[in-house]
């Protein structure tokens, strides 16, 4: 159960490194590159802030949460187990009560995140709440997707979830705010591989963190590509699936809001480090989304390094730490008691 809090608080930590440079681009990176915990930037906060990235992480722990309390024990598909609705009114309680989030107040808020929000509290049906335009592609749901990994893993120790009931799952969460094919492929992606990651730190399997990401891309792959919902959206993802995207310089890793670029970029900056700290400061120096950047790589780093290896005074420096690890330690007892019994 250690890589739930590896992963979550590798995110979080990510977010906080990011936030206070957010916006700004590669170039002040490059003349002034982060090394440490920063205060102030666009939102004017203090050090070991964290944005939308890591309320909406926590409103999707909680949500995932109170899913297992609710559960009957006939309630064996992973679709009936997941509680949408409940998920959805946390990002309401996010968005409209400043529940989830350090100073009491949503800061920082998506465009696509804040519509799907909307049209929720305007009484469309979760799943059916996300945009799905053009348009609709940014990386509000791919920052928040990694809980439901953790999820799946444990609760596939008890139950036999196929692959589309799985993949189904993934994508329903991403529909919450982004309904939109291509971003739900990307988050696919990124769940198979922290998947990869998960059962590695779980079994203590020690394979090389390119073979377990190769892995995780190439079943994402197999699956894309048998299923005809997705084949109009496969030629944007190219680069991923070539398994190439190490070997590209900085200059063709971009690091906006733009879904593929977040999934390439994290994918880039793990390839191409060796620990927790240099994987994250990495995406913090590519410049622009800073804190979405370093929270998708922060959290896949954070399972295959280590709680160990996030530097301590960063996890220090959070704010409401009591309270993040309140939200993982009962996620984590959870899907414990559930997969055990």
């Amino acid at each position: 159960m250690d890589s739930i809090k590896n992963g979550i608080i590798g995110a979080i930590v990510g977010d906080a490194l990011g936030l206070a440079v957010q916006f700004e681009p590669r170039e002040f990176r490059d003349r002034d590159p982060v090394t440490d915990m920063r205060r102030y930037g666009a939102f004017n906060k203090p050090e070991g802030s964290w944005s939308d990235d890591s309320s909406l992480i926590l409103a999707t722990i909680d949500g995932l949460s109170k899913s297992l309390e609710n559960h009957k024990e006939d309630d064996s598909s992973l679709n009936e187990i997941i509680d949408y609705e409940i998920i959805m009114k946390n990002f309401s309680l996010w968005l409209n009560e400043g529940e989830f989030t350090p100073y009491g107040y949503a800061y920082d808020i998506g465009g696509a995140t804040m519509d799907g929000i909307g049209r929720y509290d305007n009484g469309t049906e979760p799943i059916l709440s996300g945009g799905i335009g053009e348009g609709d592609n940014g990386n509000g749901s791919l920052m928040r997707i990694l809980p439901i990994a953790f999820f799946i893993h444990y609760l596939s120790q008890k139950y036999s979830f196929d692959e589309d009931e799985r993949m189904t799952a993934i994508h329903n969460l991403s529909s919450l705010t982004h309904r939109h094919r291509r971003t739900q492929l990307c988050c696919g992606i990124y769940v198979n591989i922290a998947l990869e990651f998960i059962e590695n730190h779980e079994n203590e399997c020690n394979l090389a963190l390119e073979e377990l990401i190769a892995n995780g891309i190439n079943k994402s792959k197999e699956y894309y590509f048998n299923n005809d919902d997705f084949k109009g959206e496969l030629h944007h993802f190219n680069r991923v699936f070539s398994l190439n995207i190490q070997n590209l310089p900085r200059d063709e890793i971009k690091s906006g809001g733009y879904t593929i670029s977040s999934l390439e970029a994290s994918i880039w900056c793990l390839l191409n480090n060796e620990n927790y700290k240099d994987t994250v400061l990495t995406a913090v120096n590519l410049g622009y989304d800073t804190d979405t950047t370093a929270c998708i790589a922060g959290g896949l780093a954070g399972i295959y390094y280590g709680y160990e290896d996030i530097p301590a005074d960063w996890v220090n420096q959070l704010v409401e730490r009591r309270k993040i690890e309140s939200f993982v330690k009962k996620f984590s007892n959870l899907l414990h008691d559930t997969s055990i019994h």
